[in-house]
């Protein structure tokens, strides 16, 4: 098998960059091969791509559970292990016991979806990430592996497609 080559398709709009990506995946990169590099939030889909599969929710739901548990464990576990009669009053309170459950419920998954966000995204990252500066410009850049031998074909079928450039990804300074 011959060696993987990494090109950078630069595109003007989102219509080409999606002809061009439907392209790549016709030409036989698969979707873990290319990345989309753009300045503005794009979904997916709009590029003809999966959606980015998550864990923030399971994370999340997680620490709802927990809280609640912590919430629960105040309203009873605190009582019976510390019995404390006043006259008349309840040793487990049901008003004050929804209200300690639902804040602590709430609490845990606020802080565990937080701490998912920060785990899905792999941050912090200590690996180089890549920089195109007509990024800023609002353009968008297809970031693909390529066999050496087919650089050719490919460069020429995504400029037909629209392709400011089509180069080899290469590091710069910035």
């Amino acid at each position: 098998m011959s060696d993987l080559t990494m090109l950078l398709a630069v595109f003007e709009d989102i219509e080409p960059a999606s002809g061009g990506i439907e392209k790549l995946r016709d030409l036989g990169v698969a979707d873990d091969q290319m990345n989309v590099i753009s300045g503005i939030p794009i979904k997916a889909t709009i590029l003809g791509r999966r959606s980015a599969l998550t864990r923030v929710p399971a994370i999340a739901m997680t620490g709802a559970v927990l809280g609640m548990l912590l919430g629960l464990f105040l309203i009873y576990g605190t009582p019976f292990l510390f019995p404390l009669n006043v006259g008349g009053q309840p040793i487990y309170p049901v008003p004050q016991g929804i209200i300690i459950t639902f804040e602590m419920t709430m609490l845990g998954l606020m802080g565990f979806a937080f701490i998912g966000m920060f785990v899905d995204s792999g941050f912090p990252s200590y690996t180089p990430k890549e920089y195109i500066p007509e990024i800023s410009d609002g353009k968008i850049a297809i970031l693909f592996r390529c066999p050496d031998n087919e650089q050719k074909k490919f460069i020429d079928a995504l400029k037909k497609l629209g392709a400011e450039s089509v180069e080899l990804a290469e590091a710069r300074q910035l």
